[in-house]
């Protein structure tokens, strides 16, 4: 994977060689072209809340936004064993807040470390088409989170790689209702959604 990291959060402790790790982990368990491309920014609260009300309508900061480059649907870039190559792409961007994730490390009673991981994954698989705006999609994309994160932590041990502690509290690895009860904890989070475009108002 080409993953590109660009930190301009001025935030100490995030490390970018565990978040372009755990991405490629990601991307390379969902079977997706080695060649594909992405970009992993870390921003301040400012930009990130300037993000957060023009792609959503959503006042205040958060912890991750996800821009896919094109509308893809889950599995569209994992290919059948007799499809062709689709080659590799662009998948698009994800933006991370680290200052942001850590008050919900600290609520969570976790590292920053695993925070920013599981925020990483959370955008990957955004820019993959997995979305959860139903409760199905939200169940189906949130255990497949969990996977892929847990996974990466054996896949650490294996290599013998260790960026940060396996966390193993019960919010480290948590499913949609565990997550939303987190967020009423540090108001203004709840992993959002893809980001679109606000619709503007319509002239009355």
């Amino acid at each position: 994977m080409s993953i590109e990291f660009i930190n301009e959060s001025g935030f100490d402790g995030v490390n970018e060689e565990m978040l372009i790790d755990v991405a490629s982990f990601a991307f390379g368990a969902m079977d997706i072209n080695p060649d594909a491309e992405c970009t992993i920014t870390a921003v301040d609260l400012q930009t990130i809340a300037d993000l957060h009300v023009r792609w959503m309508d959503l006042e205040g900061p958060t912890d991750v936004m996800s821009f896919p480059m094109d509308e893809i649907t889950p599995g569209a870039l994992t290919p059948r064993p007799d499809a062709a190559d689709p080659g590799p792409a662009m998948l698009g961007d994800i933006v991370l807040c680290p200052e942001f994730a850590l008050r919900q490390a600290q609520a969570a009673g976790h590292s920053l470390g695993h925070e920013l991981a599981l925020l990483t994954v959370h955008g990957c698989l955004h820019l993959l088409g997995y979305d959860h705006t139903t409760p199905a999609e939200e169940k189906e994309m949130f255990s497949l989170q969990n996977e892929l994160l847990a996974d990466w932590y054996d896949n650490l041990a294996e290599r013998g790689v260790s960026f940060h502690p396996k966390p193993s509290g019960p919010k480290a690895f948590p499913d949609a209702a565990e997550r939303a009860d987190l967020d009423k904890q540090v108001p203004g989070g709840g992993i959002p959604a893809v980001g679109e475009p606000a619709k503007p108002e319509e002239n009355s």
